[in-house]
């Protein structure tokens, strides 16, 4: 029964949001529809669904590649951030990242509550700064996808031993405290990241750093599986190329939309894209054949993967030779980094930070050596130092403030599954519910 209690006082919480909107409509403000352009309408609109795309692309990813007593809560991981994190941005979130300013000129440090709170303004007008030729709206539709995937990539790190509740309750504060305030640092005009000359075109920062570095303090505090040393074959094979392949056709949207217009640069970034992702999955292939290992379609999907990692911060600003560049180097980084993960005490259950954070490292480095005009080939230092900075700075707040988040969360909801729900598996455990394929060698 005090569990009950419990899931009736979070369903009052959003009975609460949803009168709260009722209360203060969304559309109240004046909107300006004088800028519009139908073509950046359209492909932001195109872009923005690309980019949810990817969330369940990532369900797929995961969920094939644990075990099959986790597989449904693994991928229920990833859907139930898509639920969560729309309407906490709605609500908050967007204010946070993209509101006034809070801050010295060029030293914000995050967005009032109040300014876009339930949406407040956010409507079919433009918006001079975000969105100057298509809607508000879209704008934060397209930010909130990104917003969606950060937690669920973070999954992957404590796969199989979690507690759903709990899971649920640190996105909420991973959102609002940790990722929110990150984007403003980078995104908003404002912000001190971005006033620095630190470039991050799509999120190699704000998403895939931020959420290596928060499964790598995810991986520490909740400890080791029982099972950690035993290695196991993933659930499907199947689902983990299908994710993957949903993953870089949603990658379009997230590199190529964050041109926010249908312009040369959205081109670029899509070319791109698509050569990075190529050039990590043949080396990584290829590496790993050097080392004796067969080709996989596991080391493909995880390749293309980390080529797209890498080249997010860098789509729009490196030419396609230096595309290629990033996602061999890249690619042969992540490679390694997860062959010392294999050795360590480190209970990474995916490679979380392998993967997106070292290629979020990666490509935020190879950012500021490739940038054209600001590049450190070009000669130009400052970039370079700064992204170093940066570095520092975003690691520290991101892995220490997600260690907080999951400390803060353990109090209320203790995060570890018990031993035997472990063991069962989560789907039983928490979800009471299962996944009946069985792989056989």
């Amino acid at each position: 029964m005090k569990s009950t209690k419990k899931w009736w006082f979070i369903l009052g919480l959003l009975i609460v949001a949803g009168l709260v909107g009722v209360i203060l409509p969304a559309g109240s403000t004046e909107q300006d529809y004088s800028g519009l352009v139908a073509g950046d309408t359209a492909w932001m609109l195109t872009a923005t669904a690309l980019v949810l795309l990817m969330t369940p692309g990532l369900a797929f990813f995961y969920g094939g590649m644990i075990q099959p007593r986790h597989i449904i809560s693994t991928m229920l991981q990833s859907f139930i951030a898509m639920g969560i994190v729309s309407v906490l941005w709605v609500v908050i979130g967007f204010s946070i990242a993209f509101g006034d300013s809070i801050g010295g000129e060029g030293y914000g440090i995050f967005g009032n509550p109040f300014t876009f709170f339930m949406f407040k303004g956010v409507g079919g007008g433009t918006h001079p700064d975000f969105s100057p030729t298509f809607p508000l709206a879209v704008f934060a539709m397209f930010q909130l996808k990104f917003a969606i995937i950060t937690p669920a990539l973070i999954t992957g790190s404590f796969a199989g031993r979690v507690r759903f509740r709990a899971y649920m309750l640190f996105i909420c504060l991973f959102v609002i405290f940790i990722y929110s305030p990150l984007a403003h640092w980078t995104w908003h005009p404002n912000g001190f990241l971005r006033n620095w000359g630190v470039l991050d075109f799509a999120g190699g920062t704000v998403v895939h750093m931020s959420a290596g570095f928060a499964a790598l303090a995810g991986a520490i505090f909740l400890g080791r599986r029982k099972d950690a040393m035993k290695k196991f074959k993933p659930a499907n094979i199947p689902y983990i190329l299908l994710g993957a392949g949903m993953l870089w056709f949603g990658w379009f949207g997230f590199n190529a939309g964050s041109a926010l217009a249908a312009d040369s640069v959205a081109a670029r970034a899509l070319v791109n894209t698509n050569t990075a992702s190529a050039a990590a999955m043949l080396t990584w292939i290829f590496f790993d054949a050097a080392k004796g290992i067969k080709p996989s379609a596991v080391g493909a999907s995880i390749g293309l993967v980390v080529g797209l990692v890498a080249i997010t911060p860098a789509a729009g600003f490196v030419d396609v030779g230096s595309s290629i560049f990033i996602g061999v180097i890249a690619a042969i980084i992540s490679n390694y980094a997860i062959a010392l993960r294999t050795k360590s005490m480190l209970d990474d259950t995916l490679d979380v930070f392998p993967a997106h954070g070292m290629g979020g490292i990666t490509g935020m480095l190879a950012t500021a050596i490739f940038a054209n005009d600001v590049g450190l080939i070009h000669g130009e230092i400052t970039t370079f130092l700064y992204h170093l900075l940066a570095l520092v700075i975003v690691s520290i707040f991101t892995f220490g403030g997600s260690l907080l988040m999951y400390k803060i969360t353990d109090l209320i909801i203790p995060m570890r599954i018990s031993p035997h729900g472990e063991k069962v598996g989560l789907d039983i455990s928490q979800h009471d519910e299962s996944y009946d394929f069985v792989y056989r060698e």
